[in-house]
């Protein structure tokens, strides 16, 4: 990832913003007999060779002909209503049996909720959304007293959750639900209940056959006897089951969904799982944007108390229609370029505030195509969307796209599949290439970077608009609850700040924000690595920049104490990747070099995995990336004294290390990457330390396509690296410490139950056999909605919270180990999921926070402990780049900074 300009994954790592290195559902129509769209007559057989932009639009009042060209549809207005299941008034189902490559499914047009035949929500009485979940996995040891820590200075934080305050004694009944005569569809079984239920019970929540209520119901079993719509009398009966125990996970889920049914009251538009306000959008026309700010919820037994987890989200929308992306196709192959630019996308309707996922095009149908009505007789989608939404559809002869319901809303009375029409479907979301625009990035960050007093303004302002929402009260109410309106306030410690220690033992502190960048270009390097043949492949045109910028990095180098030689420049003649590969080749072959440093002109990423692949798959030897325009930039010392450090590092050195306190210590980082060559495969990076300063690697990654291959994977890599660890200490390590990143809270039983006991297993029979093996296991976690704050601003690095806003079934703790210097800093959670090491846990978080400081990327703290990061690194070149295991000639180095 050198100094090419790739630093957005670094700049996440550390927290900081310094630059790099370098259709409504539908309800069930008669069964068989439809006949699939007809295309109308007059429309034609195939426009789709090359869109084309017309000059004028025809006149919105115009019957709806196929144009000869297509326009660019004016976009409507979006609806007044709001989330998914809004209701919109009734009217014809539209429904339509499929073309035949749909494979026979029932598909409608997106309209409004209202038009099914059964709804999705039970009601006013009862609420809808997601199924009820249990998934609370208890990891903490038993032998574990208290996880809470001593050392370090106390600290007065606050953090973005609210506290449930109950009402009373509050219990959860189970109910046990019967129809008579039996009804499969569980959206008719939802709708019958809150037909039931009127003015007998007001909170309850009901999956299709089991009802959870606050209330007892009287007489149990209770009958109540309700009409179909066809007329038919059903039967319904409900049994107390039993009564909830208190802290059980249901608990959790009923909260979650209460409070996603209060959001709904506040008129938050849903969109994927979280809630945004569109009435309060941000506009940024001059990238054609917009960000509509929204909430994200969560409700969890924490420590002492239930609290209510709440995030500031922002989405990005995008102000013009997917109709505009196909007009933007200009391939050869305009359906295969629109394909994979829409598919997998969210998009937004504007007529009724809905989100759908694309999953496909239909290029066989268009707004001129008819359906069948209910009562059997056809209408075009063009008649349909003028006389359901008085909304003119102004190109008859563009594809439809598909959106594939979930199995579980088609149980809820969903179709299969829901048709949309692209002038209508306003875009979400950031294409690549718009998050590569630097200017259009740093617009949306004014707003979406909010700093810690902002942020908590923003949050009590939530809470006391939830608090004062009439419907939203009414509906805590009829739980009997009730939510603080302040952040919750706790206690945290500051832990002390290390010393940063360089060659001849040097030393300096890493200062109150973790950063040492000033006393870097004179702190020799801690361990300079040997480099006799430094090797530079220039374009020849950069050659005189190439020229003094060697003498800057001699210079800087010179300044840590480390004699990189005399640079020997290779011109090319031209900036072609076959140019840099032939004159690789030609040198290694020839002068065997210790490093290679290529000069480019831009972040042409095929050119630069051409240069790895060359280097690090087949020749085994370092490389440096570095952008022309470094050469010669403002900042050319700072540069020139990062490329240094990397260099070293590249070749086995080391520039830094701080004080650790414990001997034969393996620490192990491990991350996993998709494979973006091919979806169906992954890389696993593993980084295992060698030494007790920490500072040399063994590195290794392997390719798996099942979670089983993983863990099979990750045990055989530490059996490599404690043999590894053994050739140069003499010994097997005795405590092994694994970090391990990108796990998600379901993942967390596999993790546990296969990869962790698999690895003592494997260790236990090939290494320690009848000795005991010391090994922690620590889930590491970056994406989380957790922020601390102090009163007036963000806390300091080296900041530990394990306690109040901890959870009770874990052994975890969070620290900020890094500074930012805009916005608010993101803590890291820990968990610890299986521990034999012997260590209080005061010990196992300082030890954590020590390794933060070993990034050699980043002259001060990041996120995550650095084998962590070096494993996220390795895994992300590799699955980016060389799409392979690199050459095993370097494997001691860190050859992927």
């Amino acid at each position: 990832m050198d100094a090419r300009g790739r630093g957005r994954a670094r700049g996440r790592a550390r927290g900081g913003t310094q630059q790099g290195e370098g259709g409504a559902p539908g309800g069930q129509g008669p069964p068989g007999g439809q006949r699939p769209p007809q295309r109308p007559q007059g429309a034609p057989g195939d426009p789709w060779s090359r869109p084309t932009r017309p000059q004028q639009a025809p006149p919105a009042a115009a019957p709806p002909q196929a144009p000869t060209q297509w326009v660019r549809p004016q976009m409507p207005a979006p609806a007044a209503s709001v989330g998914r299941g809004s209701r919109l008034g009734g009217g014809d189902v539209p429904e339509l049996s499929s073309a035949a490559e749909l494979g026979g499914a029932i598909h409608t047009p997106a309209g409004d909720a209202d038009n099914q035949t059964m709804r999705r929500g039970g009601g006013n009485g009862g609420i809808r959304g997601r199924s009820l979940r249990s998934d609370l996995i208890f990891t903490r040891p038993k032998e574990l007293v208290s996880k809470q820590g001593t050392i370090g200075a106390p600290i007065q934080l606050l953090s973005n959750y609210f506290q449930l305050i109950e009402a009373g004694k509050w219990s959860l009944f189970q109910y046990r639900v019967d129809f008579n005569p039996e009804i499969d569809h569980t959206g008719h079984k939802k709708r019958l209940m809150y037909l039931a239920l009127q003015g007998v019970l007001q909170g309850y929540i009901f999956d299709g056959t089991v009802m959870y209520s606050n209330r007892r119901i009287n007489p149990d079993p209770m009958e109540k006897f309700v009409e179909t719509e066809a007329g038919e009398k059903i039967r319904i009966t409900i049994r107390l089951v039993g009564d909830v125990a208190w802290g059980d996970f249901q608990y959790m889920n009923i909260f979650n969904l209460i409070i996603r049914h209060c959001l709904k009251h506040m008129k938050l538009q849903q969109i994927d799982r979280d809630y945004y306000d569109p009435h309060l959008k941000i506009s940024i026309p001059d990238y054609r944007m917009e960000l509509w700010p929204g909430f994200l919820t969560s409700m969890r037994q924490h420590e002492k108390n239930i609290l209510m987890n709440c995030e500031l989200k922002f989405k990005h929308m995008r102000m013009d229609n997917v109709y505009d992306m196909l007009l933007e196709c200009q391939s050869n192959n305009v359906k295969a370029e629109f394909q994979s630019k829409i598919i997998g996308s969210i998009v937004l309707t504007y007529y009724n505030n809905k989100t759908y996922k694309i999953d496909d095009v239909d290029f066989n149908t268009t707004p001129s195509s008819t359906f069948p009505k209910k009562d059997g007789t056809q209408i075009s989608f063009v008649q349909y969307y003028r006389e359901k939404y008085n909304i003119n559809i102004q190109v008859p002869n563009q594809p439809m796209l598909i959106s594939r319901s979930k199995p579980r809303e088609i149980r809820a009375g969903m179709s299969e599949i829901v048709q949309l029409v692209p002038e209508l479907c306003q875009l979400t979301g950031l294409t690549d290439r718009q998050r590569d625009n630097f200017q259009l990035m740093k617009a949306l960050a004014e707003h979406t970077r909010v700093g810690p007093a902002q942020r908590m303004k923003k949050l009590e302002e939530f809470s006391n608009r939830l608090l004062k929402c009439p419907e939203a009260v009414t509906e805590l109410k009829k739980w009997d609850l009730k939510l603080a309106d302040q952040l919750i306030r706790f206690n945290g410690r500051v832990l002390p700040q290390e010393q940063i220690v360089g060659g001849n033992n040097a030393k300096y502190p890493a200062g109150q924000q973790a950063d040492w960048t000033r006393e870097l270009r004179n702190l020799p390097m801690f361990v300079p690595g040997k480099m006799s043949k430094f090797a530079v492949v220039c374009p020849q045109k950069f050659r005189n920049n190439c020229g003094e910028f060697l003498q800057c990095l001699q210079k800087s180098a010179r300044g840590m104490q480390w004699d990189i030689g005399q640079p020997r420049i290779f011109d090319i003649q031209d900036d072609r990747a076959n140019s840099y590969l032939e004159c690789i080749e030609n040198l290694i072959s020839k002068n065997n070099p210790d490093m290679i440093m290529c000069v480019t002109p831009n972040n042409s990423a095929d050119r630069y995995s051409a240069i790895k692949k060359k280097c690090c798959v087949d020749r085994g030897v370092p490389t440096q990336v570095i952008l022309a325009k470094n050469l010669s930039s403002k900042g050319v010392m700072s540069i020139a004294t990062k490329v240094a450090i990397q260099l070293n590092c590249k070749i086995g050195g080391a520039p830094w290390t701080v004080l650790m306190p414990l001997s034969n210590l393996m620490v192990v980082g491990y991350d996993v990457c998709r494979d973006t060559a091919n979806k169906g495969k992954s890389f696993a990076a593993m980084v295992a330390s060698l030494d007790k300063q920490i500072t040399r690697y063994f590195n290794h990654t392997s390719e798996h396509a099942l979670e089983e291959e993983l863990s099979e994977n990750i045990a055989a890599f530490l059996i490599l690296a404690c043999q590894k660890f053994k050739e140069l200490n003499g010994r097997y390590p005795e405590r092994i410490l694994i970090y391990r990143d990108g796990v998600g809270d379901g993942q967390l039983p596999f993790v546990i139950e296969h990869e962790v006991e698999n690895i003592k297993k494997k260790l236990t029979q090939e290494i320690y056999k009848n000795n005991d093996l010391k090994m922690a296991f620590v889930v590491v976690s970056k994406r989380i909605n957790t922020r601390i704050f102090t009163s007036n601003g963000n806390p300091p690095p080296g900041t530990v919270v394990d306690d109040v806003i901890t959870l009770p079934e874990r052994y975890d703790f969070f620290i900020v180990s890094q500074c930012v210097r805009q916005g608010s800093v993101s803590p890291t959670s820990y968990n610890v999921i299986s521990d034999n090491l012997g260590l209080p846990p005061e010990r196992l978080q300082i030890l954590t926070y020590k390794l933060c400081h070993m990034y050699y990327n980043w002259s001060g703290t990041v996120r995550v402990p650095a084998p962590c990061q070096y494993a996220h690194k390795l895994a992300f070149l590799t699955a980016q780049s060389l799409h392979r295991p690199a050459n095993r000639a370097l494997e001691n180095v860190l050859y992927y900074l």
